[in-house]
């Protein structure tokens, strides 16, 4: 039963169609970066990259490399929606933006971490046997139908995306709409909008409609009376958050993601058009149903995993950090904070205080001040430059930092020598101290 529903085959045209929206949304991200000055400021002008720990030898290329990197990106997007090589399209897209990924952080954003999981996704799909290059240069590989596991994979993992952020809103400062208060008043000054924003009403109404759009909206696009009506919320939610919150491609990937959705005979007769074909619609268990099971399963138990992973570390994760990141937490804190940073020679017991502004740009000192594994990693990158000149030298910090609407409290312990100490990756690290409602 199991294996006739997910090796049943299907209309492909739903596949077909997302690949060419993907493709020409990924590159437009990767335009986009470069035109907007993105690069420039993230990878290009900063003296020191806070790449994820353990990926430090991942460092943005110099000169006008990154440059060159974003545009090769951009042109592997346009590949992918031609579906022109698209195998080899797909996974040098993905392992690019993997690269961008892990070599910074001070950008960090849930929505880069979805589009690197769909580049690898995407990858491994039949997306190219229709409407493709390749298509019409062997037209061997040509196919109308693909087998339904391929839908339920973007289904399945849109259902986590979701369901997980609509969890992660269930808490004090969401529902007493106090963190809506805080990320509308950075919107005052938009045009026309700006005042309205600021009104309590509509604040309650981003709140409730945030957490029952994300928890119903795949659900009620699955079922058939609902989806029109589903269809016509995502719009607007997806275009209210590309105009307020200026989040890049992701409100229009997530519309194109409708498209699985959606009867593949309207897809076709909306976008392909294409007449007088055979749709196989037999079921055939590949030999590599072994392979594709264990893969399929080994992946989604790790994406149900890793989002609550926080729960089994000390204190809450609103306070330390630890475990927010991968696990769909989206627009759900402001932090701010201030920091000194206090260096001891230790052959001689000399004391040099360090100017921030010597190192950093204004949003990496942002991110310094408020978050402990940008803390620890730049003092272990202090370390390695003072060892250059052959001084062991020791950091200690003196750090308070705010979320949201609470108090500032210490927040990083300040006899502990941060050049010495591990990161630890999935315990607590002991020298973040006790969050104040603890």
């Amino acid at each position: 039963m199991f294996d006739q529903f997910l090796f049943k085959k299907i209309d492909n045209a739903q596949l077909v169609v997302f690949r060419v929206f993907y493709g020409l949304l990924v590159s437009a991200e990767c335009y986009g970066a470069i035109f907007t000055g993105w690069v420039r400021r993230t990878l290009v002008e900063p003296q020191f990259t806070f790449s994820f720990i353990g990926f430090e030898w991942l460092q943005p290329l110099p000169g006008h490399g990154m440059y060159i990197y974003f545009t090769l990106m951009g042109t592997l997007g346009l590949l992918i929606a031609l579906g022109y090589k698209y195998r080899f399209s797909a996974f040098a897209f993905a392992l690019l933006w993997t690269g961008v990924y892990l070599m910074q952080k001070t950008s960090y954003n849930n929505h880069y971490y979805l589009l690197m999981l769909l580049a690898y996704i995407m990858a491994f799909l039949p997306a190219h046997k229709d409407a493709s290059l390749d298509a019409k240069l062997n037209p061997k590989i040509r196919s109308h139908s693909m087998f339904n596991w391929v839908r339920w994979v973007i289904i399945l993992q849109l259902f986590i995306v979701y369901t997980y952020a609509s969890i992660a809103k269930l808490y004090g400062d969401w529902l007493d709409f106090s963190i809506i208060e805080i990320l509308m008043q950075s919107k005052k000054e938009f045009w026309l909008i700006g005042d309205f924003l600021q009104l309590k009403w509509v604040h309650k109404i981003v709140a409730f409609f945030g957490i029952l759009f994300d928890l119903l909206i795949v659900p009620a696009l699955l079922w058939k009376r609902t989806r029109k009506a589903a269809f016509v919320l995502a719009i607007f939610f997806h275009l209210f958050n590309s105009i307020v919150f200026q989040i890049g491609i992701f409100p229009y990937l997530s519309l194109a993601f409708i498209v699985f959705f959606f009867e593949p005979q309207t897809i076709r007769n909306l976008f392909l058009k294409t007449k007088n074909i055979t749709l196989d619609s037999s079921v055939s268990i590949p030999k590599t149903k072994g392979l594709i099971l264990s893969v399929l399963s080994i992946y989604f138990i790790i994406q149900l995993v890793l989002p609550i992973r926080h729960h089994f570390f000390q204190d809450d994760v609103l306070w330390t950090e630890e475990g927010h990141r991968m696990s769909w937490r989206m627009m759900l804190r402001t932090r701010t904070g201030n920091i000194q940073y206090r260096i001891v020679n230790t052959s001689n017991g000399v004391t040099t205080h360090i100017d921030l502004d010597d190192y950093l740009t204004s949003k990496q000192k942002s991110r310094v001040a408020c978050y402990p594994d940008f803390a620890w990693q730049f003092a272990q990158h202090l370390k390695k430059e003072y060892a250059k000149n052959g001084e062991d030298i020791q950091v200690f910090v003196k750090n308070k930092v705010k979320v949201n609407n609470g108090i500032y409290a210490e927040f990083i312990d300040p006899e502990t020598d941060l050049a010495s100490v591990p990161w630890k990756h999935f315990a607590h690290n002991e020298w973040i101290l006790p969050s104040p409602t603890e």
